[in-house]
């Protein structure tokens, strides 16, 4: 791990990179999920591609309920100034999120009218279930595979020496979470990881973190195979 490019999530011997370590095995099968090496090669189906838009749509509407739960749980002012914004932020996606959805051929009705799938629904209530029984460092331990997982996503596709580099169809997918405003919010996503580790008792509580930790990176590799199955 110590020459990727990713390596420097988090501090070292932080909590991010504990957690992380500590359940290398899943975390590499969501992060180089087959779905996302098809992303990097151009062979992913489109309409593996198109199921995982919708629901990703869904998933930041409860993606925002989260945020909204971490204002109510933050340990200070400044960080629930700090979650308002993201509400802010994550709202005004979803509409960005509906405009990039009809570049792929699907209309906002069609988007807002898919129920959610189970795979949605497992992962996002999962989040906000540990949100409700914890304090703000079980809630974030949930949230940062998300977050900061993307981000890992995007720079082990740019590494990738199978990567189709150019005319590929996700280029402007792998362009967004390549960019440097998300890789600099999924590095201060990490590095929160690591203060309320040391903040709220992150090592007394270490195997209750993983497992949520480890339950969260799970649940998103069977996000990436729900449009796998759908194509």
């Amino acid at each position: 791990m110590a020459d990727t490019p990713w390596a420097d999530f988090g501090a070292e011997g932080g909590l991010f990179r504990r957690l992380r370590g500590a359940c290398a095995g899943d975390w590499a099968a969501y992060t180089w999920h087959p779905f996302v090496q098809g992303l990097s090669d151009g062979t992913l189906p489109l309409a593996a591609f198109r199921r995982y838009l919708i629901q990703d749509y869904l998933f930041l509407i409860h993606f925002a309920r989260a945020k909204a739960l971490a204002v109510f749980k933050a340990e200070s002012i400044q960080a629930m100034r700090d979650k308002t914004a993201s509400i802010a932020a994550i709202l005004a996606e979803t509409q960005l999120h509906l405009g990039y959805c009809a570049g792929w051929g699907l209309s906002e009705a069609e988007v807002v009218g898919t129920p959610e799938s189970a795979e949605t629904v497992s992962y996002t209530r999962y989040v906000i279930d540990r949100g409700l029984a914890g304090d703000i460092l079980d809630l974030e331990v949930a949230l940062a595979p998300c977050t900061v997982g993307y981000g890992e996503v995007a720079l082990r596709i740019l590494a990738d020496p199978h990567r189709m580099r150019e005319g590929n169809p996700y280029q402007s997918w792998i362009d967004a979470y390549a960019a440097p405003d998300y890789q600099a919010m999924a590095r201060a996503a990490a590095l929160r990881i690591d203060a309320l580790g040391e903040s709220h008792g992150g090592s007394p509580r270490f195997a209750i973190l993983s497992a949520t930790f480890a339950e969260a990176a799970r649940l998103e590799a069977r996000f990436w195979q729900q449009g796998l199955d759908a194509a």
